[in-house]
């Protein structure tokens, strides 16, 4: 960690393990976690924060790995997005390693985390529409030992937020044996951050896809009702094909409930036209979340 910013920290404390930070907090209120750093520093250099203390995280083994637990795996915040970029893990959840790859350059991906994404919660965050497909829970550990889950989505939408002194351990994602496909578009060439992205996993144990959208809206977007219209469609006990045109169906309806038409007037008259800017990024979710369910099935 270097910057630029004079006086940024008075102290930082490196525990080793996910209590000891856990402490480390509760004994320094006004300290921030850290550990990839590549938001963090960012906003130290630029002169936007200055933090009276750092906890830095990368010493804690536990949060750089990931272990089975009941259907799940249990995510490090630690793991990298390179770590989570490489087969082995991209053969566990195809889609998280597929955000991971998209996530920017290689320093990026070196230093950037799993937790920094999820806590930064910035909406071009390219693993927050993948956690939100797969409706990943949160670990949360707090002071003393304690723990508690809760749902990502909820954490994104601040409907549960992080109490003082309490960090994001892991993350419990369900492992579904099936097809995950992340796909996003940049305003530029090459790794970027997102206009637009969007994650499709298919649940075909109970017989469903799951779709979010990031990077349009503060936090990822779910379109259910065509979710669970687009999984109608499909033979669950045969190939799972869809013909073309549900595929392009599928695609205008997640961009029309991601992005829908302005209300009527309040004299009843005719709506607003979308600005041209919004209807291009209309067009770029329908093509991205039709172009991702064709490719998650055969």
């Amino acid at each position: 960690m270097t910057t630029h910013a004079p006086q940024t920290a008075q102290s930082v404390t490196l525990p080793a393990s996910l209590d000891e930070a856990v402490a480390a907090l509760s004994a320094m209120p006004a300290a921030v976690p850290v550990a990839g750093g590549t938001d963090l520093m960012a906003a130290v250099n630029k002169g936007l924060l200055r933090p009276a203390g750092l906890v830095g995280l990368g010493r804690i083994s536990e949060l750089r790995g990931w272990h089975y637990q009941d259907g799940h795996a249990l995510l490090g915040t630690g793991l990298t997005h390179a770590r989570m970029g490489r087969p082995d893990f991209a053969a566990l959840i195809p889609a998280l390693a597929a955000s991971s790859r998209a996530a920017g350059p290689p320093q990026i991906r070196n230093a950037g985390t799993l937790g920094g994404n999820i806590a930064t919660a910035a909406p071009t965050g390219d693993s927050l529409p993948v956690l939100a497909a797969l409706e990943a829970d949160l670990v949360i550990a707090g002071p003393g030992g304690a723990r508690r889950e809760i749902p990502v989505s909820h954490l994104l939408a601040g409907r549960d937020m992080l109490a003082p002194a309490e960090l994001i351990g892991f993350v419990r994602v369900p492992l579904l044996h099936a097809p995950q496909v992340y796909l996003k578009a940049t305003g530029r060439t090459g790794p970027g951050r997102a206009t637009a992205s969007v994650a499709v996993v298919l649940d075909p144990a109970r017989r469903g896809v799951r779709c979010a959208v990031g990077a349009i809206a503060p936090m990822p977007l779910r379109p259910l009702e065509a979710e669970r219209w687009i999984a109608s469609l499909i033979d669950w006990d045969a190939d799972r094909g869809l013909a073309p045109e549900a595929l392009a169906a599928f695609g205008e309806y997640v961009a029309a409930a991601c992005i829908p038409d302005p209300p009527p007037e309040a004299d009843g008259s005719e709506p607003p036209a979308l600005p041209p800017a919004v209807l291009h990024l209309r067009r770029t979710v329908a093509t991205l979340a039709r172009r991702a369910l064709g490719r998650a099935l055969p």
